[in-house]
């Protein structure tokens, strides 16, 4: 009888570990996914406007890799875009977004609209901005929309009057709104107040 004890509570002793380094797996499992979720904090939203395919011809044939065109913004004043290349399209994106944040810019910002009429240019690319009654919505096109949300500007008008090339369109978008001043910053510039530049 005592034998058979023994082997009972000797059983036992073994089965115990195991459960224990089962719960001690989940438990670092769990602690893991807390982690990645409070890492997860996005200062900017991300837009990919567009994606191509290269070909680059070489002594043994054709290497074909992709680029991306992404733009990055926080929908409160800030914007940037940028251009990343690799052999896959996940990669050029992330590539794209790390160079879009190096290339951050304040964009004046008026209410839901722009300060004034600006027409921005890039090359053969041209873009007209207006200023829009709140409730407009944003009148614009694929890649002039995208730059344009992400600055945080919710009424404006827009027409594209030169190149359709998507990086030459955000490239005339983000001058122009580099080229916007609001009141107080024109006041500032003439060394007059607000009310006599309104004048």
């Amino acid at each position: 009888m005592e034998d058979n004890r023994l082997t009972v509570e000797e059983e036992n002793v073994q089965e115990n570990p195991r459960e224990r380094r089962g719960r001690g797996r989940r438990d670092r499992d769990n602690s893991r996914r807390k982690d990645t979720r409070k890492k997860e904090v996005k200062l900017y939203e991300e837009k990919v406007v567009s994606i191509g395919r290269v070909t680059k011809v070489v002594k043994g044939g054709r290497r074909f890799s992709f680029t991306a065109l992404v733009v990055v913004g926080d929908k409160k004043g800030k914007v940037g875009f940028g251009t990343g290349k690799a052999g896959e399209v996940p990669d050029a994106i992330k590539k794209a977004i790390e160079d879009a944040k190096k290339n951050i810019i304040e964009v004046s910002v008026t209410g839901t609209t722009i300060p004034h009429t600006v027409t921005g240019k890039y090359g053969a690319g041209k873009v007209f901005l207006r200023p829009a009654v709140e409730g407009t919505g944003v009148i614009a096109g694929g890649p002039v929309r995208a730059v344009l949300e992400l600055a945080g500007i919710e009424d404006v008008l827009s027409k594209s009057l030169g190149s359709n090339t998507p990086i030459n369109i955000v490239r005339a978008t983000v001058a122009g709104l580099k080229e916007l001043r609001n009141v107080e910053t024109v006041a500032k510039i003439r060394g007059l107040t607000v009310e006599e530049v309104l004048k």
